[in-house]
């Protein structure tokens, strides 16, 4: 395959930014507007009686109703009565609970108000949701979109093999760094490689050539600027014509049928770390993991969601950072939006442990070189990484 050279990683984006710096909500608007003005009452009518007798309303009540099989989050319901607050005493009653100090009874009552305040939060400081009105059903539709992500079985058609499959991955990682493209826009490329390789039927030849179609219908719907299509064929080193190129993004966009929409696990990984209080370190330590995932196989199978919980527990169990009081408590907030059984998240953990235990020795290389640079804090050199596998009485694989 062409060879492409690396450059630096774009700044990822700051988790702990501050609420005033973000844009005021939409429905502040209404703040600016005149009163109307002041209406006498007629005769026989009490001043503060209202007019006419108003209807029982009624409020969404934010709960998580869950499937039968993964526990995955389907839809809220409408009940009476209002939405529950959290209050400063509760929040120290969670404390106390993981303390040991209170029931677990109480704590199960107010996860529930504490999940929907901290998911209004980390949206609005992601920038995913103008007006924190509309945060649930942002998240609720989330959920149910990452459904048509996963695959049932991890086998790829013949003749191509996973081997195939993570050295065209690594090249993309690299063409994508050149690029600057944003991170949404290589985990897309490598979804829709994923679907393209089980819906069209594409020779080992032409192999490479739908990888580049397939990153760049990703820059296209993430993108603001886009490469020439000569450019990438050069990248190609020119094996393959621009006719080739469009045609080849033809035959992608109906064999997908237009389905270009994705939910990146990246984005239930930042809202995970960001009610989790994560560090820096943790947040780029987990992103390092999540991205070592897109070259494996087995990871095709499980859902965006669960892929980013696995990343941000294994990170937090490779850095080992001092726990405190606040932050078991928002901890346990965060994990209450996992997704999935437990040994599911523990195959995605070892998964991840023993791709990260091989990262540097293999032929597969960008990612580790993209996460061993100043700017990411030389996650990818860490020593835990090498002992990773030793956490799940795994050895260290050997290439």
């Amino acid at each position: 395959m062409a060879q492409t050279g690396f450059c630096d990683s774009r700044p990822l984006p700051d988790l702990h930014k501050k609420a005033e710096e973000r844009c005021a909500p939409l429905r502040t608007w209404a703040n600016s507007c005149p009163l109307k003005e002041s209406r006498t009452p007629s005769e026989g009518e009490k001043l503060g009686e209202p007019k006419y007798q108003t209807e029982q309303t009624y409020r969404w009540v934010r709960r998580l109703p869950l499937s039968a099989e993964d526990g995955i989050i389907m839809d809220y319901a409408e009940q009476n009565g209002s939405l529950h607050q959290v209050t400063g005493c509760e929040r120290k009653a969670l404390m106390d609970c993981l303390t040991g100090l209170s029931g677990l009874q109480s704590l199960t009552e107010l996860l529930p108000g504490l999940l929907h305040r901290e998911l209004e939060r980390a949206m609005s400081k992601m920038g995913l949701i103008c007006d924190r009105t509309f945060a649930w059903d942002v998240f609720t539709e989330m959920m149910r979109t990452q459904l048509r992500c996963a695959f049932p079985n991890a086998d790829l058609p013949p003749p191509f093999t996973d081997a195939m499959r993570a050295i065209l991955v690594d090249w993309l990682v690299k063409v994508h760094m050149l690029f600057h493209f944003s991170e949404e826009t290589l985990y897309l490329a490598v979804h829709l490689l994923n679907q393209s390789l089980r819906r069209i039927k594409v020779s080992i030849a032409s192999l490479q050539l739908l990888g580049m179609v397939c990153l760049f219908l990703a820059a296209k719907k993430e993108e603001c600027l886009l490469p020439e299509v000569s450019e990438l064929c050069y990248l190609m080193q020119n094996a393959y014509s621009k006719a080739q190129l469009l045609r080849m993004e033809r035959r992608v966009l109906c064999g997908l049928r237009f389905e270009l929409s994705h939910c990146p696990p990246l984005h239930f990984l930042l809202l995970t770390a960001s009610i989790a209080r994560c560090s820096d370190k943790v947040v780029l330590m987990a992103r390092y993991l999540l991205e070592l995932s897109l070259l494996e196989g087995q990871c095709v199978v499980y859902l965006p969601a669960q892929l980013a919980g696995a990343a941000v527990c294994l990170a937090r169990r490779i850095l080992q950072e001092p726990p405190t009081p606040e932050s078991e408590a928002a901890w346990c907030i965060a994990s209450s939006i996992h997704v999935g059984s437990e040994a599911s998240l523990l195959s995605i953990m070892e998964i991840m442990a023993v791709a990260a235990a091989r990262a540097d020795s293999r032929e597969t290389r960008a990612t580790f070189i993209k996460f061993s640079t100043a700017d990411t804090l030389y996650v990818s050199i860490h020593p835990g990484l090498k002992t990773a596998p030793s956490l799940y009485g795994l050895s260290s694989p050997q290439t």
